[in-house]
């Protein structure tokens, strides 16, 4: 019976432990939670945002990085698996367990309080039954020594004799009751005492040991599965890393190096050399070649002014690379970088151009069944789309052959605008550079790049008109599209106006054009309409 608190005690001490161990895997289980949380955010931090497809990573470094993003999220991923397996079979297990633990424990010892009290119901009932026989033994005896008293009492009267015999049966009957009751109750007590040590108590006791075996046992279970929900991740994890060393491994440094060559490759001449300018002519001039040496040093200073200008422009490979708008046909870029671009161009518009052809032959064939089965459809219902695919294949045919023409130019297919210098430029000193984008210059006249007809951020033709004569014109033109001719050396010009042609297109896509009040300039081939005269190269019309 004294042990009966000790088994109180210890039951409750397992269930605080195991409650507490449930605690330990919840917090376990936030951690997990928690680093898996940081970890897709630090991979959602560091993952480019992709809004166009030049922003998309090409180096290998690059790409190894993101894939190793790509893998680490997995891995938080696992690690979520992890939490979730953990909180199913670990966590909530404990708490279901340890709620029917408390219940069952509950119920072992209020048997054993019951048993306990049972028993000592019975003691009661059995010492009080001893303490009545006990009672009434004593008054037996009182009872025989007054009869006594009064037998060898010679003045005493027969019926008091008699009368004290009576008594003493009584008594005695009495004492003979008690003691058989005091003997069944005490009977009774032995045997439920002897049933209490030897059945009840050690069936509960059996019962709470059985219980804190089921809990030490379901402890075991939640250590192996707590083991387990990381072990079973491993093989996934593995993966992962294995992923960051084969994307560490797909860096290849020679082919993002060449990347980098491609992307600034600009296919520009490196610039000439320096003229030497002689200074000390003056000192040594002498009466009869004074005027001679006069024209030679306004000659080299002109030219000196001139290698300056265009100097500053060969430094553009070295130096800070002038700022301008984004133009069309993509002149502001280096050659090598505009032939790239214009070469993407041209595909897409292709890709586009093939896609709207697909789509005119699927309304064709559709009229054509709408024309033989009318009560499928209105065949006149397809021809407003049918002409907007039109003018949209047109368009970009159009698009095409604009962009064509100005890969041309790149590609050095057709000529530049050498042939179009003026001679006074051929007597300078120095050999003037050719104008290059954005102000700057380069030597190679293949390598010429010039804006397009909608945006100029800078002075492209500064150098086309200097004191020339007038040229006779040699054709007619009209203007298809309007112009505005921001770029000096452009002419502006609006939707349907005729100019006089001075100068055709060399195959660069400019052509040069005249007004009637004698105003002179390039406008682009493309938004114009020209006719040659017959005397001069037939009649010959570019669209």
């Amino acid at each position: 019976v004294d042990q009966f608190d000790s088994l109180d005690k210890h039951t409750q001490w397992g269930i605080d432990f195991l409650e507490r161990y449930a605690k330990f895997v919840k917090e376990r289980i936030e951690i997990e939670q928690n680093y898996a949380k940081q970890l897709r955010n630090l991979v959602k931090k560091y993952c480019p945002k992709r809004s166009s497809k030049d922003e998309e990573p090409r180096f290998t470094s690059c790409i190894a990085f993101f894939n190793i993003l790509n893998e680490l999220n997995d891995y938080a991923g696992q690690r979520e698996v992890v939490a979730e397996e953990m909180a199913h079979r670990v966590y909530g297990e404990l708490m279901r367990y340890a709620h029917d633990l408390k219940t069952e424990r509950k119920m072992h010892l209020q048997e054993g309080r019951k048993a306990q009290q049972y028993l000592d119901m019975c003691w009661k009932q059995m010492d009080n039954s001893k303490k009545k026989f006990e009672r009434e033994c004593r008054e037996a005896e009182k009872a025989q020594q007054s009869y006594e008293r009064l037998d060898n009492d010679t003045n005493a009267t027969k019926a008091d004799v008699e009368k004290a015999k009576q008594q003493l049966n009584l008594r005695t009957h009495m004492a003979d009751e008690n003691k058989n009751e005091y003997a069944a109750q005490l009977q009774n007590f032995n045997g439920e005492q002897h049933k209490h040590f030897y059945v009840v108590i050690p069936q509960i006791y059996k019962q709470l040991q059985e219980m804190d075996e089921r809990r030490t046992i379901k402890l075991s279970e939640c250590y192996r599965g707590f083991a387990d929900s990381e072990r079973k991740v491993i093989p996934i994890i593995s993966k992962c890393l294995e992923g960051m060393i084969l994307a560490a491994k797909s860096v290849d440094e020679r082919r993002d190096s060449q990347m980098v060559v491609d992307s600034f490759k600009s296919g520009f001449e490196p610039p000439g050399d320096f003229p030497f300018e002689d200074y000390s002519q003056h000192i040594y001039r002498t009466i009869s070649d004074g005027t001679i040496s006069a024209s030679k040093q306004e000659s080299g200073k002109v030219d000196a002014k001139t290698t300056v200008g265009k100097a500053k422009g060969k430094l553009w490979l070295f130096g800070k690379k002038p700022k301008g708008p984004a133009l069309e046909d993509f002149s502001h870029l280096p050659p090598e970088q505009r032939r790239k671009k214009l070469q993407q161009r041209i595909d897409e518009l292709n890709r586009e151009l093939q896609k709207e052809s697909d789509q005119k032959d699927a309304l064709n064939k559709m009229k054509d069944v709408y024309e033989k089965n009318p009560q499928m459809g209105d065949p006149g219902s397809l021809q407003p789309k049918l002409a907007e695919t039109m003018n949209n294949i047109d368009r970009l045919r159009m698009e095409i052959h604009k962009n064509e023409a100005w890969l041309s130019e790149v590609e050095g297919k057709t000529g530049g605008r050498g042939d179009r210098r003026h001679s006074s430029d051929i007597n300078h000193l120095v050999t003037q550079g050719r104008e290059s984008p954005e102000g700057s210059y380069t030597d190679d006249a293949n390598q010429e790049v010039r804006g397009p007809p909608q945006q100029h951020g800078h002075h492209e033709f500064d150098d086309e008109f200097e004191d020339d004569d007038p040229l006779p014109a040699i054709g007619h033109c009209k203007a298809i599209y309007p112009f505005d001719g921001h770029n000096e050396g452009t002419l502006a010009m609006k939707e349907g106006e005729v100019l006089y042609i001075i100068e055709e297109d060399k195959g660069d896509g400019w052509t040069r054009a005249r007004r009637q009040n004698g105003e002179e300039g390039y406008v682009p081939t493309s938004y114009i309409d020209v006719t040659l005269e017959k005397n001069s190269k037939g009649a010959v019309t570019y669209i």
